[in-house]
């Protein structure tokens, strides 16, 4: 089959690979109909995820048809639409049982690697380093689905794939980063990156009941698509945002902030990001997270910072003492998708709101690494890709 595979810093391919085979029997392999890039695998793209092995194949939103199960694999059988969530999962374990899906016990078979960076290892990661479990990703013309009885859910026949793929990841990462902020009605919320996960925020926070929602970014296509969702706009190369947002909320700061931005962060030329790109380069750090710093400062005392871009290591300088003095939340999680899976399906069913409207370019997996370096360099309005095997 043909698949995408990594083979260095900036170095994604499309080559012919062995197809994937049933290992276990709660296994399916699923026919691709639609696979996207995510904002998180520019952080493979660009060296930034460690233990990556040449020849991996990447990709971890997809979606497609059931071809073949295995003998346990539930109620899953050939022929069946089904969309797969990014996180692999037992089902049976002390977190999946909570509903925790994303720090499953079971699913990582790596997860001493993962213990040793972080203490305790999450779940397995479709197409996301030999950290997570090494396991294929879904940029590909075939997947194998590990757990199939667990992990996907079946797509009803009047939603098209563009309108459910993204309940893979960002649609469910987005949701729960709003979910995270406790909305209130008056609340107002700033949001920190308006790429597809900041974009899946913006439109849950209204969701969700949010009086007013402030987008930050500097790329214009994300930011007049943000303005379409309702929310007000601020180009960070343009303003001071701390100041912008003391004065856009008469000097108390936002109700919450949201981190969709994550380890490598643009910025204005501010000092602090100035230095964590020469650490970074110097291998003195391992990610740049002028962001996260932005949100706490900006948000109100005993408001609530919400953190769903990735971060993968050690971070440099952040402000415990403002956080800690004025009494701030804190709330992140790698998306326990399965968790959210029944609930936004019904939302996308009652038309609440139609996943794809962020989708900017559509190709091949043959197109998929000039598509990756679109994406990378934000060229051509692209904001989120979607590939057809």
């Amino acid at each position: 089959m043909k698949a995408l595979t990594w083979h260095g810093k900036s170095d994604i391919r499309c080559e012919s690979v062995p197809d994937p085979r049933i290992e276990h029997p709660r296994d399916a392999i699923i026919k691709v109909t639609a696979c996207a890039i995510c904002g998180s695998d520019l952080h493979i793209y660009d060296g930034a995820i460690p233990d990556m092995h040449s020849g991996d194949i990447v990709g971890h939103e997809t979606m497609g048809e059931v071809v073949e199960v295995g003998p346990d694999a539930g109620d899953l059988k050939v022929g069946d639409r089904v969309v797969v969530p990014f996180t692999i999962s037992c089902g049976q374990c002390f977190f999946c049982k909570r509903g925790y899906y994303s720090a499953c016990e079971r699913s990582n078979p790596d997860k001493e690697k993962a213990e040793k960076m972080w203490g305790y290892s999450p779940a397995g990661l479709f197409g996301y380093s030999h950290l997570l479990g090494g396991y294929s990703g879904g940029q590909a013309e075939y997947l194998r689905v590990p757990f199939a009885d667990v992990g996907p859910i079946k797509v009803p026949d009047g939603l098209s794939d563009e309108q459910a793929l993204f309940l893979s990841d960002i649609f469910p990462t987005g949701y729960m980063a709003a979910e995270f902020c406790n909305i209130q009605p008056e609340d107002t919320l700033a949001v920190w990156g308006c790429g597809p996960v900041g974009q899946m925020a913006i439109k849950s926070a209204f969701i969700l009941g949010a009086h007013r929602v402030i987008a930050i970014d500097t790329v214009p296509e994300r930011l007049a698509m943000a303005r379409a969702a309702g929310a007000e706009t601020l180009d960070f190369m343009d303003e001071d945002i701390y100041e912008k947002l003391r004065e856009m909320t008469d000097g108390r700061g936002v109700d919450a902030s949201i981190d969709a931005v994550g380890s490598e962060a643009h910025a204005a030329a501010s000092f602090d990001s100035i230095i964590d790109r020469i650490k970074v380069a110097t291998y003195m750090a391992t990610d740049r997270p002028h962001v996260l710093r932005q949100a706490i400062q900006c948000t109100r005392n005993f408001g609530t910072v919400s953190i769903v871009g990735v971060y993968g290591g050690f971070l440099d300088k952040i402000p415990m003492g403002s956080a800690v003095n004025r009494g701030l939340t804190f709330r992140m999680a790698q998306t326990p998708v399965q968790r959210y899976l029944p609930l936004l399906m019904q939302r996308i069913l009652d038309e609440e709101i139609d996943p794809s409207f962020v989708i900017t370019h559509r190709g091949t997996l043959e197109e998929g690494p000039e598509f990756y370096k679109t994406f990378r360099d934000k060229k051509d309005g692209c904001i989120k890709v979607v590939l057809k095997p």
